[in-house]
């Protein structure tokens, strides 16, 4: 393999004048077997692709990005040689486009955009991609020819590279000389966590709205580098189905996705059923999967001037698998998906002044629709926490959605804003509708069954207030930027140094300074210090690194080490004297030990909300988990660790033994904390003496009572929760709510799980309010039972805390409002005592 020798050499010994003149190998001849024969790695890939680049004037090959494990995200930008040496040309005229009044160019391409494997399983989109590529890159058809003098062609052949990569290996380890079609057979069943998420196991197709991992923020840049008029989403569904492409269901559109863009949506499908219908294979269009969360791949784009298309394969999984329609191999599965990668860009072409009419008008309309509404904008505040200000604002910057710093003190509807703590959000901008849709508030729809969420509101996840307002504030010239913050070292010789619990950087500093060995204590009630800057007063939660305490000799050095990564201010306390409430050396000041947390993460456990705990507890409080299976939970040393945490699962295999290892564990210190099933699990064991609704009672408040056969889905709509925001109310005076100045506090709930409110004093920490909805669908007989739910209990267990959550506190990572309360359960988890009214010591096991 020459060729193969010749990249090597390019790759390890900076060969490239050698390469540069070779010309592209087919995929057979480069891998050494046949299309669909083996699934290819993500490291293959990336060489084919370099090969390819290197061998042609009509590719350039970029690393956009890397993903958690720094493999390298990869675009293939490929176009006619002409317009590839005035690349950047384009992509400026192009964006200059989008600006009402100005003319279209006849000469400027259409960029489309072919998006593959963002769910690392769904493998025949990346190994379809390499023969896309080998294909336009090669082909000596006019049309091919055609279409690359026309259009700029985006190709992202593997969105989740971490995942593929867990997939392929595991497809391949499996394979035999004879392909084995039985779907019992080990090759097609996957272990947890299977490769259909990235490395903390997020689905990454579900993170184009919140942006929490890199490969959905080296995404979004290039979508918005290059505005693409048409964006494939290649998928993968179940094995005994064919092949499906949009449009959707038609009744499960989001509401604020153009009308036309369904019609061009449908004008496109005409291409790919034509190619179908030439080879005589099955599809079907407009019977499944809606187009309706706007974080998802092919909705996302809808909302921003774009055409999104989804296209799911009937998956093998393996290399071949039995099906209703008879044996399906990797190598059909790959077909398919090339056949409609090409059926993309001949149907977009053909449309290439259509389509390019209608994203300049998508923003021009967009202009006259934000004039016609009844107000002119939002207005969000967060006084206490900057961080989490900024972290919303960032993320509203990475969507191109523009907010304005407040200039003076402003007030709307009894509530004053001030500089410095609030920004203004013009409806008037060019994000208009992804803006409208990121603060949505609907609670009912028409269609109100749902494939995945139907709330989503940032403000909302990140507890931020936020409202609608008719008048617009004075406010900056420019819109908000990420600025890089200046460290300040902390003033020496002080008493002691302090900083509050409100930032949402403050337990990152809590475990960074743990770490370093200092000794912390955190304040059980508000005080006012006398500090170096004058009188200062701190909140519950507050943080003390006392002087008196520290048994470092280098203690104070390491404080500013510490402080040179995490930028928070610390303010240098003179006196143990408090102005107002509890002195420094008071027992009020709880001691507070580095926790050593132990996940439960394997087979019964829901990887998806296992995967979110992991990452928000490294992201939010600096920490990385133990994480064990709950099968070998038993045979692990228990006392490591001072919190157990049991995110959602059936835990079907734990019984009696489990329940009386972690009583024991608990009575002895530890912190238990569990939410959705793990919660469920505490209570049917006794550990959280919290009951919980049984589900099947839950399920009985929808009646089915005159209901015809063909509103059967509708009802099961109904039953279900597929993803909703509620409303909180918090008991701010219990140390889990330490850090939140407000008392309400939204959560998300996808799922009818529901304890009871306990009857023992100063146990319920959260409650439902009383009209609890605040965005998204859930039926109203639902409403009125969660209303008179407990979203969070905590009690005393011997020497330990259990504590139990109805819904998930870090859905998909970017609700950081809740998260608090399971990092408050870290390091504040043993500074409330709220003893069982049952707890006797005689807790029954499971059965």
């Amino acid at each position: 393999m020459p060729q193969f020798k010749l990249l090597l050499c390019s790759l390890l010994l900076g060969c490239s004048s050698q390469i540069a003149m070779a010309q592209p190998q087919s995929p057979a001849q480069f891998f050494g077997f046949q299309s669909g024969d083996w699934h290819l790695r993500h490291d293959q890939i990336q060489m084919y692709f370099q090969q390819l680049a290197a061998g042609s004037d009509k590719a350039r090959l970029e690393v956009i990005g890397h993903t958690h494990e720094h493999k390298p995200l990869l675009q293939l930008i490929v176009s006619a040689p002409e317009n590839l040496a005035r690349l950047e040309q384009i992509r400026q005229q192009h964006l200059a486009q989008l600006s009402a009044g100005t003319e279209l160019s006849a000469d400027i391409p259409l960029v489309i955009w072919l998006g593959y494997g963002v769910h690392g399983n769904e493998s025949s989109g990346p190994n379809a991609a390499v023969r896309v590529a080998h294909h336009l890159l090669t082909s000596q058809d006019v049309e091919v020819q055609d279409w690359l003098k026309n259009a700029v062609i985006l190709i992202q052949p593997s969105l989740n590279p971490d995942g593929h990569e867990r997939f392929a290996t595991w497809a391949n380890m499996h394979k035999g000389k004879t392909a084995v079609a039985d779907p019992q057979s080990r090759e097609h069943s996957e272990p947890w966590p299977n490769g259909r998420p990235n490395h903390y196991w997020f689905d990454l197709n579900r993170d184009w709205l919140p942006l929490q991992h890199p490969e959905s923020q080296a995404r979004i840049a290039q979508f918005y580098k290059w505005r693409p008029e048409v964006v494939g989403d290649f998928h993968e569904m179940g094995p005994n189905s064919s092949y499906f492409f949009q449009p959707g269901i038609p009744s499960r559109t989001y509401p604020l996705t153009p009308a036309r863009n369904q019609q061009l949506t449908a004008e496109i499908a005409k291409f790919h059923a034509r190619a179908f219908d030439d080879q005589g294979k099955l599809y079907y269009t407009e019977e499944s999967f809606d187009d309706f969360y706007v974080g998802k791949g092919s909705t996302y784009p809808d909302v921003n001037g774009s055409v999104g298309i989804l296209f799911e394969q009937a998956s093998s999984r393996g290399h071949l698998q039995d099906s209703i329609n008879g044996p399906l191999s990797f190598a059909t599965t790959i077909d398919n998906q090339f056949t409609t990668s090409l059926s993309t860009l001949r149907g977009a072409l053909s449309q290439k002044k259509t389509l390019q009419n209608y994203q300049q008008a998508f923003f021009r309309e967009s202009e006259r629709l934000a004039a016609d509404e009844a107000y002119k904008g939002y207005i969000i505040a967060e006084d206490r926490d900057a961080s989490r200000l900024d972290a919303l604002l960032s993320l509203l910057a990475r969507h191109q959605i523009k907010a304005f710093a407040l200039t003076e003190k402003w007030q709307h509807k009894g509530v004053t804003y001030q500089p410095g703590q609030a920004y203004y959000l013009p409806l008037q901008q060019a994000q208009y509708l992804l803006l409208k849709a990121a603060f949505s508030t609907e609670t009912n729809f028409p269609d109100n069954t749902f494939y995945d969420v139907s709330a989503w509101t940032l403000p909302y996840a990140f507890n931020i207030e936020f409202a609608r307002t008719g008048r617009s504030p004075a406010v900056a010239e420019h819109a908000w930027q990420a600025t890089a913050s200046v460290a300040v070292a902390p003033v020496a010789g002080a008493y002691a140094y302090a900083f509050d619990w409100a930032d949402q950087q403050a337990p990152q500093l809590t475990q960074a300074l743990l770490t370093q060995g200092l000794v912390l204590r955190a304040a059980s009630k508000d005080f006012v210090a006398q500090t170096k800057q004058g009188e200062r007063s701190f909140k519950a939660g507050a943080m003390v690194v006392a002087a008196g305490l520290q048994t470092q000799t280098d203690w104070f050095e390491r404080l500013g080490r510490v402080l040179q990564q995490i930028n928070l201010p610390v303010y240098a306390v003179t006196s143990g004297l408090t102005g107002q409430g509890q002195d420094l050396g008071s027992n009020g000041f709880v001691p507070v030990a580095k926790p050593n947390v132990l996940l439960v993460a394997g087979p019964d456990v829901n990887s998806t909300e296992a995967g979110e705990v992991w990452f928000n507890l490294e992201q939010l409080a600096g920490l990385s988990p133990s994480l064990i299976e709950p099968q070998r939970l038993s045979r692990v040393d228990l006392s490591r660790y001072s919190h157990i945490i049991l995110p959602d699962g059936s835990y079907r295999g734990w019984g009696a033994d489990e329940q009386q290892l972690l009583q024991q564990w608990a009575r002895q210190g530890g912190v238990l904390w569990g939410h959705k099933g793990g919660a469920a699990w505490l209570s049917r064991a006794g550990l959280l003496k919290a009951k919980a609704w049984n589900p099947a009672e839950m399920a009985t408040l929808v009646s089915d009572e005159g209901a015809a056969y063909g509103d059967k889905e509708k009802q099961a709509g109904k039953r279900r929760i597929a993803g909703a925001i509620y409303q909180t109310k918090l008991d701010l005076t219990h140390p889990l709510s330490f850090g939140l100045s407000r008392a309400e506090l939204p959560v998300f709930k996808n799922g009818t799980f529901l304890l009871m409110p306990m009857q023992q004093a100063f146990t319920n920490v959260a409650l439902y309010s009383d009209k609890p909805q605040l965005a998204g669908y859930t039926t109203a007989e639902y409403v009125d039972r969660i209303a008179e739910g407990a979203a969070l209990v905590a009690h005393n267990l011997g020497q330990g805390r259990i504590i139990g959550m109805t819904d998930n506190p870090v859905f998909r990572g970017y609700f950081v409002g809740s998260s608090r309360l399971l990092i408050n359960a870290l390091y504040l988890g043993k500074m409330f005592s709220a003893d069982s009214a049952d707890d006797d010591g005689d807790d029954d096991a499971v059965e």
